[in-house]
């Protein structure tokens, strides 16, 4: 790792670059680069040999990369660099981008790695890889970043700000805003530090001006860096919270959902989940109508029928005074339960327990029977089997006893589940059985009275 250190440092000579691409700082000896490194150093000009030997190491950092053998793929990078002066002008601009994306990953995860090689190296690069400056410089401010430099990654990004080379390209564009909005984000980390102490101090406390002030200062400069960006199609998930967040707290809670709308309902935008999820949210804490937030949570429905905010829809489509509305929250809670993660989700039994129940009731037969039609050949043994029974009521008999009802409710009494819960023996859950009990005799769907 050393020797690859000094790589990064500075330049070698012709014959040190034989040497080190061939010799690894760990001793190691690899023959089969030494015929075709030779042959290129001699003068043949063997461009095959040469491609070879630059294929073959690509190979075998790819391979070392992926067994996570960093030591290794740090001793076959050293060979990987005559690729800056291969003879074909398309490998040779295409080499300073691939020896970044190698290095930077070795780099990232050799144990003898440290912030200091990372700055060299990354700094070399981007004289090396000029085209590919902007965005060399992200992911530097990016690791900076994950080691805690914010102050570092904040300098080297006000760098990259500033940084013009040719002519301007819709692509260095959009890196540009990309750039911008990082800064703006830790620009915005800066000022919710502040805002949590403000939150903490006394209004009549001598610090509270000063503190007060630097709140409002960092304001603008950071809604001008993410604003940019957040304009443009993409998934701008932490820019949009941070942005929204700033907003509602200096009063524009018409610019924050007008941001928020957009983000959510632009077809421009990719379809993301959260974009809904933040609308709802703020929709929420503004107290908007039921029928705003069932909206939103509808779409939401639609991209992810297992989120967690299922049943809170569930909840605001069974106080709506539509019938339609009713009908679709019995279709919410049985999509939600068709995934694994929510199997065991005791709030999303108890809640269908009681609606499957109250919709028979109500003489909706027909809704219950139309989602049970595609489940009834998959969630006997995905839900109901006789060893569910058995771990269910050993690992939460609450859990059981619901999981039980909607059984009986939807196979009848005759269901192993059921009659499993049915024959324990549990001195506090014993009456809730005998009236489950009740009600499956009277309003199971299989039932030839109903």
């Amino acid at each position: 790792m050393s020797d690859f250190s000094e790589e990064l440092k500075g330049p070698v000579t012709d014959d040190e670059q034989v040497e080190t691409s061939v010799l690894s700082g760990a001793g190691m000896h690899f023959p089969w680069l030494q015929t075709y490194i030779e042959t290129v150093a001699i003068g043949g000009k063997r461009k095959k040999d040469f491609a070879q030997t630059t294929s073959a190491c690509l190979s075998f950092i790819q391979e070392a990369l992926l067994k996570h053998q960093w030591q290794q793929a740090a001793e076959y990078m050293h060979s990987y660099f005559q690729t800056l002066e291969d003879s074909d002008s398309y490998k040779r601009q295409a080499a300073p981008e691939i020896i970044w994306k190698l290095g930077s990953e070795i780099l990232f995860y050799h144990p003898k790695s440290n912030v200091e090689t990372f700055n060299t190296f990354a700094d070399r690069m981007k004289n090396i890889g000029i085209m590919n400056y902007l965005k060399i410089s992200l992911q530097h401010a990016l690791y900076l970043l994950h080691h805690g430099m914010l102050e570092d990654a904040k300098r080297k990004l006000s760098e990259a700000e500033t940084w013009r080379h040719g002519e301007k390209t819709s692509s260095r564009e959009i890196l540009i805003n990309l750039i911008q909005a990082y800064k703006g984000l830790l620009q915005y980390y800066t000022w919710s530090k502040k805002k949590r102490e403000l939150s903490k101090l006394d209004k009549d406390d001598y610090a509270y001006s000063a503190v007060a002030q630097d709140v409002f200062n960092h304001s603008w400069k950071t809604s001008v860096n993410i604003s940019a960006l957040i304009k443009i199609p993409g998934v701008w998930d932490p820019f949009v919270k941070s942005y929204v967040e700033m907003l509602e707290f200096y009063g524009d809670r018409d610019g924050a959902q007008e941001v928020l709308t957009n983000y959510a309902y632009d077809e421009k935008f990719p379809s993301n989940p959260n974009a809904h999820i933040y609308l709802y949210n703020f929709l929420k804490r503004q107290k908007a109508p039921r029928s705003k937030l069932i909206s939103v949570l509808k779409i939401l429905y639609q991209i992810v029928p297992s989120h967690k905010l299922m049943l809170e829809f569930h909840t605001l489509l069974r106080k709506s005074e539509k019938e339609e509305h009713h009908k679709l929250g019995l279709e919410v809670l049985f999509g939600v339960l068709d995934f694994a993660g929510c199997t065991k989700n005791i709030t999303a039994w108890k809640y269908l327990a009681k609606y499957v129940k109250k919709t028979l009731m109500g003489n909706h037969l027909v809704w219950v029977q139309e989602e049970w039609k595609s489940r009834k050949n998959w969630w006997p043994s995905f839900h109901f089997s006789y060893f569910w029974a058995k771990s269910d009521w050993k690992e939460d008999t609450a859990l059981a006893c619901e999981k039980a009802f909607v059984a009986g409710l939807l196979l009848g009494k005759g269901c192993r589940y059921f009659r499993y819960i049915l024959k324990q023996d549990h001195q506090i859950l014993g009456k809730k059985i005998k009236r489950m009990k009740r009600s499956v005799k009277k309003y199971s769907i299989v039932n030839p009275r109903l």
